[in-house]
C-alpha cells in the first residue's frame, strides 16, 4: 500500500534529512495494517525490515518455550501511537545487529495498527549511495537501543520482584 504522506511525517528517524533525501526514502516505504490479535513478526524470524508503528498500540513479547500462545502477561514493551501524536515508535533494530533475527515478537493489541516498514536491504543500498541518510537514520536507531535496553532492564526487574524470575 502507498505511504501516507501523515504517517511518514512521523517517523522521528527521517525528521533531520532534507526534503530531497526524505523523497528518496518514501519509495522504500511499504503501509500494513494490522487488526487485533495479529503478529506482525515472531520471536526467531530473519529480520528483514525496521518497523514504525504509525497508528494503534503494539506489544513486544517474549515467547516461553513450550508456553505458546503468548498473553499480555509477556509483554515487554507495549508501544501505541495514535493520530494526534507526532512521533511513530520504532521496531526491529534486529535487522542491522547480527545475528540478523528478531529478539521479540510483536503483536497488535487493538482493534487496528497501521504500520510503516521498510526493507532493510533497500534501505542499506540507500546509505551507500548517500552515507549522510545513513549517518543521521544510525544516529536515531542507537538512542532507540538504548531506550529499549531500559525497557528490558525495568522489565527484568519488575519480574524478579513479582518473583517471576529467581536467581538474578
Amino acid at each position: 500500500m502507498a505511504v501516507n504522506s501523515e504517517y511518514f511525517s512521523k517517523i522521528e528517524a527521517f525528521k533531520s534529512l532534507t526534503d530531497d533525501q526524505r523523497s528518496r526514502v518514501i519509495p522504500l516505504c511499504e503501509e500494513v495494517a494490522f487488526q487485533e490479535g495479529d503478529r506482525l513478526f515472531a520471536e526467531g524470524d530473519p529480520a528483514k525490515h525496521v518497523w514504525f508503528v504509525v497508528d494503534g498500540q503494539v506489544d513486544l513479547r517474549f515467547e516461553w518455550p513450550l508456553r505458546r500462545p503468548t498473553t499480555v502477561e509477556h509483554t515487554i514493551s507495549s508501544e501505541e501511537v495514535s493520530r494526534k501524536d507526532a512521533e511513530a515508535k520504532t521496531l526491529g533494530w534486529s535487522c542491522f545487529v547480527p545475528p540478523y533475527k528478531m529478539m521479540l515478537s510483536a503483536y497488535c493489541v487493538n482493534r487496528t495498527c497501521r504500520i510503516i516498514r521498510i526493507c532493510k536491504e533497500e534501505l542499506l543500498q540507500l546509505f551507500e549511495d548517500d552515507p549522510v541518510i545513513g549517518y543521521r537514520f544510525l544516529s536515531y536507531m542507537i538512542a532507540v537501543l538504548g531506550y529499549r535496553f531500559i525497557q528490558l532492564e525495568e522489565s527484568v526487574t519488575k519480574m524478579v520482584g513479582h518473583g517471576m524470575i529467581t536467581g538474578w
